[in-house]
């Protein structure tokens, strides 16, 4: 009962590991790529932070190998457009994904 446990237990340890990051079939993410989609992304919180006009709170950013995904709402459509262009003029940046909902 025992061997039989053990051996469920390491067959459910190795299928979690196949999607780590390096694994065979898993994401190809490096170290190096993380820190830059770190950096992206508190490049864009701290700009979209400093604009008066836009509320940091309400907009989500999430980077993964310089693919930016914006969530959340803003007042207009030009302020939709506005974080966009400044997601876009991060080093980087490959592609942008605008979710933002105009509200007001």
């Amino acid at each position: 009962m025992t061997k039989l446990l053990f051996a469920l237990m390491t067959a459910a340890a190795l299928a979690a590991c196949s999607n780590m990051p390096g694994a065979p079939g898993g994401p190809t993410r490096t170290a190096g790529q993380a820190v830059d989609d770190a950096t992206i992304g508190t490049k864009l919180k701290a700009a979209i932070a400093a604009d008066p006009e836009l509320s940091a709170l309400k907009i989500n950013v999430d980077t993964t190998q310089g693919n930016v995904r914006l969530r959340g709402e803003v007042k207009s459509l030009s302020l939709r457009q506005k974080v966009e262009a400044m997601a876009r003029k991060i080093e980087g940046v490959k592609s942008v994904d605008n979710n933002l909902v105009v509200t007001g």
